[in-house]
């Protein structure tokens, strides 16, 4: 609650996009092995049976929730839908924040994101959770809070299906780290230290994909959902988020592909606006070149 206080009145008449939970619950416990090490050091004193009991629980609890491939399994919606509580508490803090700074002449316009989307099923059902929380908490503090509520589009599935996710959402994110990792099967942890430079070097890519927008691949989703979201709803907000957002030739495309805005972290925030500002002045200058 006080985090999203904060936000919403920092950013007090602008819209402000709240990712629900995305990443594994593993990634927020304790580390495995280290837990490991305290198990087999308690064993071996012998003589601390409660904290040796307490330690065996949670590296239990830990265990059963690592995965193989954790990018791929029990995170985002998938978590928020298996464990709903979890959604429940986060939406709830957000609305909760947003009505009270409603109340005290706050102007806020909070933007619900569901990540990691892969069905448009998934989105309706949290979708629907969404609205359920939000009413009952304006109901309660007798306010009412105008929000939206959108998807992360970070799988190919989810793009080529963009017309069906735009159904429920009224707004599409496109998380470029994922969607490359899963559009072109590389992990980026391991590539990029292991192979993808390599590549590059070699020119077998053109550039590294998760520092450039690879336009054939990645770039040609982005631009099937962009059309297929908006043929489904015309008014359709679309940005991107990730590291791509910061890179001058990926906001160029994202202003050909039609994109609404560009997310990235705050030191790239000037490089983004300049970028932005080219990739506009060089779209009129083509275009006042055709009207002659």
């Amino acid at each position: 609650y006080d985090d999203f206080y904060g936000i919403f009145k920092a950013m007090e008449g602008q819209p402000v996009i709240i990712r629900l939970l995305d990443p594994p619950l593993h990634e927020f416990m304790p580390d495995h092995e280290q837990l490991l090490r305290q198990v087999v050091g308690l064993r071996l004193m012998g003589n601390r049976p409660n904290e040796l009991a307490r330690t065996e629980n949670l590296l239990a609890a830990v265990e059963g929730l690592r995965e193989f491939n954790p990018m791929l399994g029990l995170r985002g919606v998938r978590l928020g839908i298996t464990r709903p509580a979890i959604t429940a508490m986060q939406v709830r803090a957000l609305f909760e924040a947003a009505c009270q700074l409603k109340l005290e002449g706050v102007d806020v316009h909070p933007e619900v994101m569901i990540a990691v989307t892969n069905h448009a099923n998934e989105v309706k059902l949290v979708r629907e959770l969404i609205i359920q929380i939000a009413d009952d908490v304006m109901g309660k503090m007798k306010v009412k809070v105008e929000y939206k509520v959108g998807t992360m589009i970070e799988l190919p599935r989810a793009a080529i299906t963009a017309h069906k996710m735009a159904e429920h959402s009224e707004f599409f994110s496109f998380g470029t780290n994922d969607m490359t990792q899963t559009t072109c099967g590389i992990s980026r942890d391991d590539a990029e230290g292991k192979f993808l430079l390599n590549y590059v070097e070699q020119g077998i890519l053109p550039e590294n994909p998760f520092q450039v927008i690879d336009e054939d691949g990645v770039g040609y989703l982005i631009q099937l959902a962009v059309e297929r979201g908006r043929k489904q709803r015309p008014e359709l907000e679309v940005g991107i988020c990730g590291e791509h957002g910061g890179e001058p030739k990926s906001i160029d495309f994202c202003h050909r592909a039609n994109l609404n805005y560009v997310s990235c972290s705050p030191f790239r925030v000037p490089v983004a606006r300049l970028a932005a500002a080219h990739a506009a002045l060089k779209d009129k200058g083509q275009s006042s070149k055709e009207d002659l």
